[in-house]
């Protein structure tokens, strides 16, 4: 059978998954594409599928057929995919290994970047305010090549966060833009706190830090995007 009506009960509620709150209460997500596809079947992830009409599918999986009307419905892309997996979200909720803590972080390119670059220098956790950007954000998701599904993710106030990775004998990194030190290689654990895009780390959390560390740039440069920060400073506090 071919789904053909973008009016039909099933689509209506795989287009409830394009929303945050309802991500949340199905514990759901939506992936377009083969490589994201079977980067979630890689995971575990994967649940279902919602195929193209024309493309005859590889993945053992239960899945619904559908016209390129209705896959066009379901696509946040210009170019409509052959395929796309419905899949459950990373029920891990605790700390392991090296920790990465963004503060409001908004943009969803910046944060896909950010999880790529996590997963290349061995960070194993993701701890986002509950302000910033859905990890599942589709925009995310994409710019993240597959990276997401190798992580683990809290979302948590960064205060309560910090005092309870101090317990654990974290070493807490704050980036500023100057007056850090020159960022070195951690032997021990750490987590770093990565800053909002535009008004940077809140001063609370600073002040919880145990060091501050500063990328030196030439004079030209107020700044560098969060993304690009956070993979240069990551490179260094893992550099050989």
């Amino acid at each position: 059978m071919i789904i053909t009506s973008t009016q039909n009960k099933q689509i209506k509620d795989l287009l409830k998954l394009h929303n945050k709150k309802e991500r949340d209460f199905y514990e759901m997500f939506l992936v377009e594409g083969e490589h994201l596809v079977e980067c979630s079947i890689e995971s575990g992830s994967l649940i279902s599928l919602v195929v193209l009409d024309s493309y005859e599918t590889k993945y053992d999986y239960p899945k619904i057929t559908v016209s390129s009307n209705v896959m066009k419905k379901l696509s946040k892309q210009v170019t409509i995919p052959n395929v796309i997996g419905i899949c459950k979200k990373n029920s891990e909720c605790y700390i392991k290994g090296n920790v990465l803590l963004l503060d409001d972080i908004q943009d969803p390119g910046n944060l896909g970047t950010i999880i790529r670059s996590c997963l290349a220098f061995d960070i194993q956790t993701i701890i986002l305010s509950p302000n910033s950007v859905d990890v599942y954000n589709d925009k995310v998701i994409r710019s993240s090549e597959g990276s997401i599904f190798k992580l683990n993710y809290i979302v948590e106030d960064l205060k309560s966060m910090i005092n309870e990775l101090k317990k654990d004998d974290y070493n807490i990194l704050a980036s500023v833009v100057t007056g850090g030190v020159k960022p070195v290689k951690m032997t021990s654990k750490y987590a770093l706190i990565m800053g909002n895009e535009g008004k940077g780390i809140n001063k609370e959390l600073t002040l919880l830090a145990d060091q501050l560390i500063t990328i030196k740039m030439n004079e030209q440069v107020e700044s560098l995007n969060v993304g690009v920060a956070t993979g240069i400073l990551l490179y260094e506090l893992n550099k050989e």
